[in-house]
């Protein structure tokens, strides 16, 4: 069984769609959107695999672990981990940046992932099992953004957290790995989504010429917590359509 944070929308729901594709029941991990959790739900079960959806704030210690209890009740052991709860940079210069700012990004984004990786190796220890985590990175955890100081940040400490969890449990059989997406059409990126031609000014930029969609970036989310890659640790996975490559061009 797999438990996916975010799973209510964008890369989280996509990813529990194919995670139960490949034939895991899913335990769908929601902040506020109970109705969005349980579309994702529907998508579980039309796959034909078990769902339950649990609310939780995951930066939230005593929530996490009532969260874990939750899905363990409803659809028993859990084996894979999937990262995908997190919120957008504030678009602040630090200089302009309220500390509160600050913290809030890396309750999510980062202790968010803390807490739940946590929680999960505990759990695989004492049952003596293995596992896999996949957490959601960026690629602006490399290549900044004026504007993104919170998020490049969380999004960095999240990628460092995956190595040094992929070092610590390699001997117990828990693979730790990270994808790290560039423009994907989600509701994070609502303005892109929304407005066609603000979208085109930005797939300018992208080489292989459009946005990503999250189901691309579900689909190796899948590949990392799946059999085929068990000898597959510590790795950061860039699905951003050659995005990154080209940052340093043009001067």
């Amino acid at each position: 069984m797999a438990l996916v944070t975010g799973a209510e929308s964008g890369i989280g729901r996509a990813s529990a769609a194919a995670l139960a594709q490949g034939g895991r029941d899913i335990a769908i991990l929601y902040f506020r959107d109970q109705a969005a959790a349980e579309a994702t739900a529907e998508m579980v079960r039309a796959a034909g695999r078990n769902a339950a959806c649990i609310q939780a704030d995951v930066s939230d210690e005593a929530a996490v672990h009532a969260a874990f209890d939750a899905a363990l009740a409803a659809l028993g052991p859990i084996d894979c981990l999937v990262n995908s709860a997190g919120i957008n940079m504030a678009g602040v210069a630090v200089a302009e940046m309220e500390l509160s700012q600050w913290h809030r990004m890396f309750a999510t984004d980062m202790n968010g992932v803390f807490l739940t990786s946590r929680r999960f190796v505990r759990d695989r220890h004492a049952a003596g099992e293995g596992g896999s985590i996949v957490n959601i990175s960026s690629i602006h955890a490399v290549d900044v953004r004026p504007g993104g100081a919170d998020y490049c940040a969380a999004k960095a400490a999240v990628r460092s957290l995956t190595e040094t969890m992929a070092l610590e449990e390699a001997r117990h059989d828990i693979t730790v790995n990270c994808v790290a997406p560039g423009m994907i059409l989600t509701p994070m990126n609502a303005h892109a989504v929304q407005d066609a031609k603000y979208r085109a000014s930005l797939e300018a930029n992208v080489p292989v010429g459009r946005a990503g969609q999250a189901e691309e970036v579900a689909q190796t989310v899948a590949f990392l917590a799946s059999p085929a890659a068990r000898y597959i640790t510590g790795s950061t996975v860039t699905i951003d359509g050659g995005l990154s490559l080209v940052l340093g061009q043009g001067a």
